[in-house]
């Protein structure tokens, strides 16, 4: 899939609902976010900041921050979640995906907030993965994660994930799920939408 034309982003944005019923809003990340999504991830803990990058990281590289920013390169996609928070847009969670269309599978890893961890946003935004992993005709989504990372390893297994061995890598353990969804039957609107109709993704091609 080509780069995406940024003025056509918004159409794949999707409003999700945390446990206690606020919403959250899930976009592609834009140019204009790259000081809010640095902040972000500075905000994070050590440890999940250690979680999400599989070693220590006190922010994105620049070069990293580059390709978060740049929607749809290589068939690499960014999105954060958003609530309004005292009447402001506030990051509290983000995800990055993969689609290798060779074998039909989409990885990806995710964050919430420490703050906000707890508040089922990282189940939303998990079950909003699986639906852009359809839209894309993808037959698995899978990600990796340390073996001590014991909140993502539970977020998974609820989630209805299999767990198996990192190939090539002791310390981690892969999770991946089977995507058994037609594109009529695709639980989030949008990428319903784009599932369907083959043009809506191709005239995005920049």
């Amino acid at each position: 899939m080509s780069t995406m034309r940024l003025d056509d982003l918004k159409q794949y944005s999707d409003v999700l609902r945390s446990r206690h019923g606020e919403a959250v809003t899930v976009r592609f990340v834009e140019p204009r976010d790259a000081g809010a999504l640095q902040n972000y991830f500075r905000s994070l803990t050590t440890r999940s900041r250690y979680n999400r990058f599989l070693g220590a990281a006190s922010e994105l590289p620049p070069s990293e921050l580059d390709r978060f920013i740049h929607v749809g390169e290589a068939d690499r996609f960014s999105v954060i979640a958003t609530m309004l928070i005292d009447g402001r847009e506030t990051i509290v969670g983000e995800a990055r995906y993969a689609f290798d269309s060779e074998t039909a599978s989409i990885e990806f890893g995710l964050s919430i907030d420490d703050r906000w961890q707890g508040h089922g946003i990282g189940k939303a935004l998990l079950k909003n993965l699986e639906c852009r992993a359809a839209s894309f005709g993808a037959a698995r989504v899978f990600g990796d994660t340390l073996r001590s990372n014991d909140a993502m390893i539970a977020l998974a297994r609820k989630a209805g994930y299999a767990f198996t061995n990192t190939p090539g890598d002791w310390k981690l353990t892969r999770f991946q799920k089977q995507v058994h969804v037609e594109p009529q039957e695709i639980p989030c609107a949008s990428w319903r939408l784009a599932a369907v109709s083959p043009s809506a993704m191709s005239s995005l091609a920049a």
